[in-house]
């Protein structure tokens, strides 16, 4: 065996490092990374749109081109008195119903979540059943029932539909946290005198605050963006959805776009909240 046979090429520090250097594979954890970045991403494109449109400086009713930047459509969000009064509607509506149906989902979900009681599989059913029903559906059958019982369609008949619908919601927001409350604190309430009403105001009631607020949102976020039970159950009244719909034929003002974003903010400022004070109970526990 020759010399030459026995030597072995020498490696460069370069080459031993691009061995040693582990190559990056693109795992499941990062493909669905990406995912869910695409589809929040195509979540906000809508809102990003309509945000933008609203610093438009377009000379009439709102078109697709962009036509410079400005603020004076915040200035002038006013304007029209037509669009003003449906969105003050809008807003009413929403707030009674959000209201009614907190009071009213609040004491379906403790209920269900804390109790085992004749009919309460059935009114799980129901519930889930109203959830998943078509709005076109629920419309028809609504107005059906207010037309047989001579009710005169307007905001009370709006509100009255509303609430039916967000009841269902509230339930199960506030129906999954009760399922998951330590049961040991409201033990120790009682073992220390307090009566069963006290119990739940002084306990249970803030503990389950958090879902009861977010159950309220939710109500608030379906009221004010329904269109088809809306449709089926206002008669001559325009909200803020109804009023939109009816402006596409001759083109949308700015203003639209910057109630939009307004109400969006609002929104998320009370998400932020709801999510902070959430937090800041779960580090006091």
């Amino acid at each position: 065996m020759t010399a030459s046979t026995l030597q072995r090429p020498q490696s460069s520090g370069t080459d031993d490092a691009a061995q040693l250097k582990p190559k990056r594979r693109i795992t499941g954890g990062g493909l669905l990374h990406a995912y869910t970045w695409l589809i929040i991403g195509w979540l906000i494109v809508p809102i990003a749109v309509m945000i933008a449109f609203g610093f438009n400086d377009t000379p009439g009713r709102y078109n697709q081109t962009w036509d410079g930047f400005t603020f004076k459509w915040y200035g002038r969000l006013f304007e029209y008195s037509d669009l003003t009064s449906a969105l003050i509607t809008s807003l009413v509506i929403a707030v009674v119903s959000a209201l009614l149906a907190g009071a009213l989902g609040t004491g379906i979900g403790y209920a269900l979540g804390r109790y085992r009681f004749t009919g309460s599989g059935s009114l799980n059913l129901i519930m889930f059943a109203t959830m998943s029903s078509p709005e076109l559906i629920m419309g028809a059958s609504l107005l059906s029932l207010f037309v047989s019982a001579g009710a005169g369609l307007g905001p009370v008949t709006i509100t009255i539909a509303h609430v039916m619908f967000s009841i269902s919601f509230v339930a199960v927001v506030v129906r999954a946290r009760v399922m998951t409350l330590d049961r040991s604190i409201e033990e120790a309430a009682s073992d220390l005198g307090a009566t069963g009403w006290v119990t739940f105001w002084k306990v249970t009631f803030p503990i389950i605050l958090p879902a009861v607020f977010s159950g309220v949102l939710l109500a608030f976020a379906l009221s004010i963006d329904d269109f088809i039970v809306t449709a089926f159950t206002a008669g001559t009244t325009k909200t803020f959805p109804l009023w939109i719909w009816g402006a596409t034929r001759v083109g949308i003002p700015p203003q639209v776009n910057v109630m939009g974003t307004l109400i969006f903010a609002i929104g998320v400022l009370g998400a932020v909240i709801a999510n902070i004070r959430s937090s800041r109970q779960g580090k006091r526990a």
